[in-house]
């Protein structure tokens, strides 16, 4: 299963790497304008790391692995964030060596805790969490469907997207965008962007596999 999850996880890294320019740009409108640099470094240090690692290891050792990673090459405040959700994602894979709906279900909450704590953070802030918590919501409504894992991944990522549109129509109050104030009203969340890229290739990766 690590293999299958080093490729997960490498389709992730690809996503960000090939956006690295248009979430700077984004991130330049209403921040720092590194966003796209620091996660485009903190990927390539991931699949670097990754490319070494032992086949025979398990869901939650890839993805600690991905955590601390991003944790020591990512700067700003994204790095400890996205760390900090692959690590707690990480935790709650303990022992899986593969992935059904709940077990992911289990995952992206985890995830989504592990930012709220570190980040102080909630939705409605002009975040990634505006991405993310909509993403697991649409998520476990698929799970009640019956859907399979890759459904709910799509209906997750059609979530997503929706709340990065939605991020343009409110005011940031965390980080630097919200110095800004109603300045930063227009612009969509270069983190709920990049959150937003990430379930899409994880999606697409594993509708990949499917076919």
């Amino acid at each position: 299963m690590s293999a299958y999850a080093i490729a997960a996880i490498q389709a992730i890294g690809e996503a960000i790497i090939t956006n690295k320019e248009n979430l700077t740009a984004l991130d330049a409108a209403i921040g720092d304008a590194d966003h796209g640099i620091n996660m485009a470094r903190g990927f390539e240090a991931v699949m670097t790391k990754l490319t070494g690692l032992e086949p025979d290891k398990d869901i939650s050792f890839v993805l600690k692995t991905v955590g601390m990673t991003l944790i020591s090459t990512v700067g700003g405040a994204s790095g400890p964030l996205y760390g900090t959700a692959f690590m707690r994602a990480a935790a709650a894979s303990q022992g899986k060596w593969s992935l059904d709906a709940a077990a992911a279900a289990q995952m992206l909450a985890a995830a989504i805790t592990g930012i709220k704590e570190r980040g102080k953070a909630q939705r409605g802030e002009k975040t990634m969490l505006d991405a993310l918590e909509p993403a697991y919501e649409a998520f476990v409504a698929g799970m009640e469907e019956q859907r399979t894992l890759v459904e709910c991944l799509e209906l997750a990522r059609d979530a997503a997207l929706q709340g990065v549109e939605y991020t343009k129509t409110i005011i940031a109050t965390k980080g630097r965008a919200s110095y800004l104030g109603e300045r930063s009203r227009g612009h969509q969340d270069p983190g709920a962007t990049s959150a937003y890229l990430m379930l899409a290739a994880l999606a697409d990766f594993c509708r990949r596999q499917e076919g």
